[in-house]
């Protein structure tokens, strides 16, 4: 099985910046795409950001202009850049990733989760 590891998640003052970590591991033929949701307490995940592996990049709007996301295909790992950070996306923040192994053509995977606080 594919297993995602994610890291960098914390707190951080209103304006500031953190950046995700989130790497693959496994059996491991290739990643078509990888990105970040997040999820508060009683709403939808929606999407951040995803990054497909020709570099083809789509955001939410809400972070258009402060986050960034990108990709080392040689670690297959994806990291989201996230300046001038605002109260409101503190949440949880998920990694996903639709990974080609030896039985699937595209199957996708979750991470467990970090949790992202930006205090005023």
């Amino acid at each position: 099985q594919v297993q995602l590891v994610e890291s960098g998640g914390g707190v951080v003052q209103a304006g500031g910046s953190l950046r995700l970590s989130c790497a693959a591991a496994g059996i491991i033929i290739g990643i078509n795409a990888m990105g970040w949701y997040r999820q508060a307490p009683g709403r939808q995940r929606e999407l951040v950001a995803v990054i497909t592996s020709s570099g083809t990049t789509t955001y939410a709007d809400s972070v258009k202009g402060r986050f960034t996301i990108s990709r080392d295909n040689a670690k297959n790992t994806v990291y989201l850049q996230m300046n001038s950070l605002k109260p409101e996306d503190t949440t949880v923040y998920y990694c996903t990733a639709n990974v080609v192994s030896r039985d699937y053509r595209g199957m996708d995977y979750w991470g467990k989760g970090t949790l992202v606080t930006v205090s005023s």
